[in-house]
């Protein structure tokens, strides 16, 4: 049995560039079919956030418009309400990274407003990459990467194969416009090595140790990549 430590965003809203605060948290999808592959194949997960705080699901992302209809948001809702991780997250600061096997951290919104600025984050982000370990992120998370970046802006993350929530998708969900900055070009600035695949399509990337997916259609895919090196 391996030990899985999923990073979540903390933050309950994502701040616009007018200043508005919009409802966010994470992507429930993004965490549901990640945390239910991982679960499903014998494996444990323990939850961490900035300060403990306990996460947020984005109600956006429970949506049946959104997600596929009802029978999907009853899915992720069962997920969600059974994964007790949840509630009882552990501080990013406190986490002890040889007690992992494995890192992942879900999408949403969220990680634009906290972990691509948290240095707790940076940090683990870094010994995580090079401790040789799988590092998972999806959709916005690779938004978190930024934190990585030392005073002078220099990164190890630069030059790796990546993908995440491209700008063209932001704009298809309505918010390229209103957003301060975008996951996509802040990735692109490390300088990584971004691709895409089609819009809401599943589309993974891996590149050593680091496994990206784009969107929350690739969460389960990048699981199931993921899995191939745990046991």
């Amino acid at each position: 049995m391996a030990k899985i430590l999923f990073v979540l965003t903390g933050a309950s809203y994502w701040t616009l560039k007018d200043g508005h605060r919009h409802p966010s948290g994470y992507w429930a999808e993004e965490f549901a079919s990640p945390y239910s592959a991982f679960t499903g194949a014998g494996h444990q997960v323990t939850v961490a956030t900035p300060d403990g705080v306990v996460p947020v699901v984005d109600v956006l992302s429970l949506r049946a418009d959104l997600v596929g209809g009802e029978e999907t948001v009853r899915t992720l809702e069962a997920v969600i309400e059974k994964a007790d991780e949840l509630r009882h997250p552990v501080s990013i600061q406190d986490v002890n990274l040889d007690e992992y096997d494995a890192v992942f951290y879900p999408g949403g919104h969220g990680p634009l407003e906290d972990l691509a600025s948290d240095a707790d984050s940076g940090l683990l982000l870094k010994r995580s990459l090079a401790s040789g370990k799988p590092l998972g992120l999806v959709c916005h998370a690779p938004a978190a990467l930024v934190a990585t970046r030392d005073e002078h802006g220099d990164t190890p993350f630069a030059g790796y194969r990546v993908t995440g929530f491209s700008n063209e998708e932001e704009a298809l969900f309505g918010f390229a416009d209103k957003a301060k900055w975008l996951m996509e070009d802040a990735v692109r600035n490390l300088p990584a090595d971004y691709s895409r695949g089609p819009v809401w399509e599943p589309y993974t990337v891996v590149d050593r140790n680091l496994y990206t997916g784009q969107n929350p259609a690739s969460a389960g895919a990048l699981a199931e990549e993921m899995l191939k090196n745990l046991t």
